[in-house]
């Protein structure tokens, strides 16, 4: 794995992986990430680094890097804080953070649906036809009316 050494202010080095967050970063992110109630201070850029490298390279969990710390703790961590809702509030505060700043064009954003599987229920979804026709006749109307503000 590719590193980079990096002095820190108090004098110490620590090494960065490509694609760890940097002091600049973490500066904007720390602020919102919650401490636990009790126990030792985690290490939570450590662990936000592991998350952000499983879903970087694509790896399973047991795959993160030991440098992360236990495998089992950063997927812990992710999840308790997919749960809580802290990776939302985290991702729509970056968003904010950098829509303040003029770096940020939401047109760009996509979803690969090539990635993205569809329940097993969703095949074969069965339509009362009086619906079915309503939805049809509503597509078309908005076909003639997105056809009418191109001229």
């Amino acid at each position: 794995m590719f590193a980079l050494r990096v002095n820190t202010a108090a004098g110490s080095t620590v090494d960065m992986a490509r694609g760890d967050v940097t002091d600049a970063e973490w500066a904007l992110i720390e602020p919102w990430l919650p401490l636990g109630g009790r126990g030792p201070v985690p290490d939570l850029r450590r662990q936000l680094n592991g998350v952000i490298h499983h879903f970087r390279t694509g790896s399973p969990w047991r795959d993160v890097p030991a440098e992360y710390g236990s495998r089992s703790t950063v997927y812990d961590r992710f999840r308790a804080w997919a749960l809580s809702g802290v990776m939302q509030n985290l991702q729509e505060r970056m968003i904010a953070e950098a829509a303040a700043r003029g770096q940020v064009d939401l047109s760009l954003v996509s979803v690969d649906s090539t990635s993205q599987r569809a329940h097993q229920h969703a095949a074969g979804m069965a339509v009362d036809p009086e619906l079915l026709r309503a939805l049809e006749k509503a597509a078309e109307e908005e076909k003639g009316v997105r056809a009418r503000d191109n001229l």
